[in-house]
């Protein structure tokens, strides 16, 4: 769906010759609708009118008219946006859909000159991760598991690192908001808009947290509506007024939304310092060598490779009120926190296909083309046995056991978790070794 770059300036052009109103003439340019002759007369009428208006204006002060401007040139083939891709095989969300939103907008790999894909932008987001959470509520007891980056914000850590021009946008006005969203709109660039889940028209909000938002693509508009890229594969209409209000719903989020304005793409050296700081933070966190921002010291053995020996202890746990034995002793809570747990480790918003260690192989494979990195190609293949390690963890997990058998398959996964946190320290001390001679100052 490629949109004139100066989409903006035609409108306003067409205004000017038609006499329609702002939002009738950018429409009308993006459906190819021709200008009637009628509406074309009206504008000359008006044009004539106020040309009369200025020349009489201009007797009374001695002043010459300003002259009409001329036409505007055509648009050229060069100013024509990619088309905006569609979704395929997307690991990670985030990184998946900044990776179309940066495609449609031009921004390259400057070490290869194509589109910066999902697994470098997932790799400066902070790429892996782990953290584990349980939480027992009056009628259920929930699992969290996140193999991503965690607590760094993925989100702007993948803008700011990513090395394009970026627009953000924030304000507690709905209306400003709105003309925000239509100005980036009118430069035919995808904007990303941030919403509560639950307040989506296809989304059955008693099956979603409240708080839980997500990042959106508005991609451009179909007669009223405006079209939403949410990862489905199909874009989505919305009405701007359900937009909206789905967008109001978190006031902390403020109306956030962000574009990219041109194809202005990072260059070699900021994108390689870029890389070496994602890849030094996300070492350092699995590791537990550098601090973990905004989280209570006591709750530090929940996350990176030490969260993972103490899942995998409370996991053998079965005699003490820690332990998830007894934590899952009710069938019901049993059965639904195994699902939401597996349900966090095959999604793509916070988990992902292999604990996101395959996305990060790849990942590190391309920042070897990278002048001076070349050596953390050595790196990728622990990470994609990782991936596979993972995998067999997550096909352990399964909502519908016995209860009677919960011990047994606890200990099956206490036992693989073991084998994999053994390894994501080996593969990050190996790696912290190869940083250690390409990035000295770290």
């Amino acid at each position: 769906m490629a949109q004139p770059a100066n989409l903006k300036k035609l409108a306003r052009e067409r205004m000017e010759r038609t006499g329609e109103s702002y939002t009738t003439a950018r429409k009308n340019i993006l459906t190819d609708k021709p200008e009637g002759p009628k509406a074309v007369r009206a504008a000359a009428a008006r044009n004539y009118a106020k040309e009369a208006r200025d020349a009489k204006a201009a007797e009374k002060t001695g002043k010459k008219p300003k002259p009409a401007p001329a036409p505007a040139p055509a648009t050229s083939p060069e100013e024509e946006l990619p088309e905006y891709p569609a979704p395929t095989e997307v690991v990670q969300y985030d990184a998946g859909l900044w990776h179309r939103v940066f495609t449609q907008a031009g921004v390259t790999n400057p070490a290869t000159g194509e589109p910066m894909s999902e697994a470098l932008l997932a790799g400066l987001a902070g790429g892996i991760g782990f953290m584990v959470f349980t939480f027992e509520y009056e009628e259920v007891t929930t699992a969290t598991i996140v193999t991503r980056a965690h607590p760094e914000p993925y989100t702007q850590n993948l803008l700011t690192r990513s090395g394009a021009k970026v627009n953000e946008r924030t304000t507690g006005s709905a209306q400003r908001a709105a003309e925000y969203l239509d100005h980036a709109l009118d430069a035919g660039r995808a904007v990303v808009v941030r919403v509560a889940v639950g307040a989506l028209p296809w989304i059955e909000s008693s099956e979603v947290d409240e708080a839980e938002t997500i990042d959106l693509a508005i991609v451009g508009e179909h007669e009223d509506d405006l079209l939403v890229d949410d990862g489905s594969g199909s874009l989505m209409p919305i009405s701007p007024s359900d937009l909206a209000a789905a967008r109001a719903k978190r006031k902390k989020e403020k109306h956030w939304q962000a574009w990219i304005p041109s194809r202005r793409s990072p260059k070699l050296e900021t994108l390689t310092a870029n890389v070496l700081e994602a890849i030094t933070e996300t070492n350092g966190r699995l590791l537990g060598t550098a601090e973990l921002k905004g989280i209570p010291v006591h709750f530090a053995n929940r996350f990176g490779i030490a969260g993972m020996h103490t899942w995998a202890e409370r996991l053998r746990d079965t005699s003490t009120k820690k332990g998830w034995t007894q934590i899952f002793a009710d069938p019901q809570r049993l059965s639904a926190g195994l699902a939401q747990l597996h349900g966090f480790m095959t999604d793509t918003r916070f988990g992902g296909f292999g604990g996101l260690r395959g996305l990060y192989a790849d990942f590190l494979d391309e920042c070897a083309e990278l002048p001076g990195l070349e050596p953390l190609a050595e790196h990728a293949a622990d990470y994609a046995q990782l991936s596979a390690d993972w995998i067999d963890l997550s096909e352990m997990i399964d909502p519908d056991v016995d209860p009677e058998a919960r011990s047994e398959l606890f200990g099956r996964m206490a036992d693989q978790m073991e084998r994999i946190a053994q390894a994501e320290e080996r593969a990050a001390t190996a790696l912290a070794g190869t940083l250690a001679t390409l990035n000295p100052a770290g």
